[in-house]
């Protein structure tokens, strides 16, 4: 199902009367935003530099990779040199994750469009067959651009310290014991998730 921003209402409306502790969430800080991201290379280019480092710095190499190339696409970013590359802020492995998908896609292999007519889990099969796209990656894509209601990042660092506060946790929940939290959470998880982001970013 495709969240939008009725359905995420109803959807919220739903887990505040099914979750004290989320309901709590939507007193204190109302509805969280949809958050959507628009399909397609560039916005995979950014997640990949969202890998392990803060939003705000990611967003600013990307910003830099726009200025440099007028327009993120396949062939603008082939054509950087590694020196180029660093410059922006791509670490090396970044620069070889972004290059390998922008070759995949030049070369007929992968249509980043083709994704929204697939279910969840051949989405995940797909995009993680890329190096240096893991199940988080997989699953932001699957929450933000292609906005599936049940897609559940349980690796995510921001959510496991949200549930940890939300839910009076002695410990921040590992990605296992996070994914087995949010099974009361079915069938909207990405609308819990999008509630405990709302939270962690409203302290």
């Amino acid at each position: 199902m495709l969240l939008t921003e009725a359905s995420l209402s109803s959807a919220v409306e739903e887990l505040a009367r099914r979750d004290p502790d989320l309901a709590q969430i939507v007193v204190r800080h109302g509805l969280p935003p949809l958050w959507p991201r628009e399909p397609g290379f560039p916005t995979l280019v950014l997640l990949i530099l969202e890998q392990q480092v803060s939003l705000a710095s990611a967003r600013a190499a990307f910003n830099r990779l726009e200025a440099v190339t007028g327009a993120v696409t396949p062939a603008s970013l082939l054509v950087l040199t590694d020196e180029q590359m660093r410059s922006i802020g791509f670490s090396r492995q970044k620069a070889s994750y972004a290059r390998g998908l922008a070759e995949a896609i030049q070369a007929g292999r992968f249509d980043p469009s083709r994704l929204v007519k697939l279910p969840d889990e051949e989405v995940r099969r797909v995009l993680t067959a890329f190096r240096g796209i893991g199940p988080w990656t997989a699953e932001i894509y699957l929450l933000m651009v292609l906005r599936r209601a049940d897609a559940w990042p349980a690796g995510d660092l921001a959510l496991a310290i949200a549930a940890q506060q939300v839910k009076g946790l002695a410990q921040r929940p590992a990605p296992a014991e996070l994914g087995a939290l949010a099974e009361a959470w079915r069938p909207w998880r990405a609308v819990a998730a999008r509630l405990l982001w709302h939270h962690y970013l409203s302290r």
